[in-house]
This record gives C-alpha cells, structure tokens and sequence, in this order.
C-alpha cells in the first residue's frame, strides 16, 4: 500500500484479543536451536518476522510443521553447523539471536548482519562483548558476524556488564551460555517481559536461569537441553495500543488475552488522566467518557514507561 486512510472520530467498542508477543516469539524461535531437540510453540503471531525466523531455521536444516492456526512444531536435530542465507537474515533485526544459539550448541557461529527497522542507530557491539566474554573469538565484516570458541574448551562462563541495558543482548547472551561450562552472570540486563519469556523457556528445556527480570540474571550451564510444549507470552505493545485507542476515541473496549502486570505504567497513566481501567486475571477493560486530562510523561526503559 502506499497510504493508509483513517476516518477517526468514531468511538470503539466491542473486544478484541491480544496476540503473542512478537518480540518474545522471534527471540523464543530461534533460541529453540540452541535445544538440539522438538519443540512445540504455541500463541505465535500472524505476522512476517515470524514467518521469517521460521525460514531462516529452516534453511539450516530445521523441520518445521504447522500443527494448529498459532503453533508450530520445530525439529531442531537436523539443524547444521552452517551460516543462514543472507536474504533471510537480512529480513528482520531479531535474527542475530541465530547467533548465540549456534554458537552456544556448536561453539561456532557465522551469521549476516541483522535488517529490520530503520529507525535509529542499532549497534551489536554488547553482542560481540559478551561473545568474547564467554570465550569466543569475534569477527564482524564483510557483512557478517563470525564466532568462534576454542574446540577442545568450548564457552566458558563469565561475568558480563553492560554499559546500557540491551534487551537483544541480554536475551543473546543467556542462549549462548545456557550450554557453557560454569555460572555467567549478567549485570545491568534488560528487564523486559520478553527477556523473561526467553529464560522461562529455556528452562522448560532444562537451563538453569535465575534472576531474569531482574538487572542480575545468573545463568548455571547445563551439559544439556531438550525439548518442550511452550506458549508465548501476550503482546503488551499491542494491548497497550487498543486501551490508548479505547481512550483516545471516548470508547469502551475489552481487552482480552494480556498480563495486567505488564501494562501496570500505562495503567497508571490513563488512570491520571481520568480513563477508567478495570484489571481481571486476563483482561483489562477501557472505557472514557468524560475529557482526558493532560498529564507529564517521561520515557525510561521497560519497567519505565
């Protein structure tokens, strides 16, 4: 399309129902490499970055089966030591988490440089710190990411700082050392509801995680993982879109399928400019009918607004 046509003004009511996270999705499929084992993923997004990550598995030998309208099944066994095709990767940011799952079950690693979105300057150099952090050597040019780790040693745990917190390196780290030898221990991670996705379900394979969440995340390697059945978390981004429409437009929506705990800041400041919010176990309802109030708002990352 070369436009969108919107005819505002009207008010919205009804319920709708919140889709998986993509950015927990994205991250959760390709990490489902590192497992060397089936992996069923349900509450999947419609959406092409999914169906990208899917590809890119798939090019390195991967077995993909569709089993229902929003799960997928993944054979990660075949998958090979090799780099993913080139226009694949390019496709999406999310595909350096290939990455850290290669290299954390072969302990090599070579990978194109991430696309996605141009909306600013995206860096990977805390991606390539904990990578040498962990042991590896890394190389990034010719459009490309290498890594590679001593044959006979492999990974080796380690602590890691970052300088700023980084939800893709902090989620890239924790596949990469899920396997290494030791305790790696993260300062200053991301705290994002979908680091915490990654961890749980890397735990449900076996990992032993702690702390994720949290600005520390301890992660104990395991000599192993294996497979699981995993739903992925509800999208916050999306539900807090529908309740910032329901009170932009004077509606009345029901909110279906969220983690009210996730959407606790923009809760809080719809309720400040007089939108009424009714929390439920899986639900949020919005509804505004009197003027909304101006209020003051300052962005800071995740649980920040």
């Amino acid at each position: 399309m070369e436009k969108i046509l919107v005819d505002g003004g009207t008010p919205l009511h009804g319920k709708v129902e919140i889709s998986g996270m993509k950015n927990a999705a994205v991250a959760v499929i390709l990490a489902s490499a590192v497992t060397g084992d089936v992996c069923v993923l349900d509450n999947l997004p419609n959406i092409s970055d999914v169906a990208d990550c899917l590809a890119i598995l798939e090019s390195i030998g991967a077995k993909i089966r569709v089993v229902a309208q929003s799960a997928v099944e993944i054979d990660a066994r075949p998958i090979r030591d090799e780099e993913p095709k080139m226009e694949l990767v390019r496709k999406i940011r999310a595909s350096y988490y290939l990455a850290g799952a290669l290299l954390g079950r072969f302990g090599r690693a070579k990978v194109g440089l991430p696309g996605g979105c141009d909306f600013g300057v995206r860096p990977i150099d805390l991606h390539v710190k904990a990578f040498e952090k962990l042991g590896a050597e890394v190389t990034v040019g010719g459009g490309c990411l290498e890594a590679v780790t001593d044959p006979e040693k492999g990974l080796c745990a380690s602590s890691i700082y970052f300088d700023c917190c980084s939800v893709g390196a902090t989620i890239n780290t924790i596949i990469a050392a899920v396997l290494a030898k030791g305790s790696t221990i993260i300062e200053n991670a991301a705290r994002e509801p979908h680091v915490v996705d990654v961890a749980n379900f890397l735990n449900a394979c076996g990992a032993d995680i702690r702390g994720a969440g949290t600005s520390i995340i301890k992660i104990n390697g395991v000599e192993s993982l294996h497979g699981c059945e995993y739903s992925i978390i509800p999208d916050m981004i999306e539900a807090g879109t529908f309740m910032v429409a329901a009170a932009a437009t004077g509606g009345n929506l029901y909110i279906d399928n969220v983690i009210p705990k996730h959407l606790e800041t923009i809760t809080a400041k719809l309720r400040e400019m007089g939108v009424t919010v009714d929390e439920y176990d899986e639900a949020v309802a919005v509804s505004c009918t009197d003027t909304l109030k101006s209020i003051s708002v300052k962005t800071l990352p995740y649980p920040g607004f």
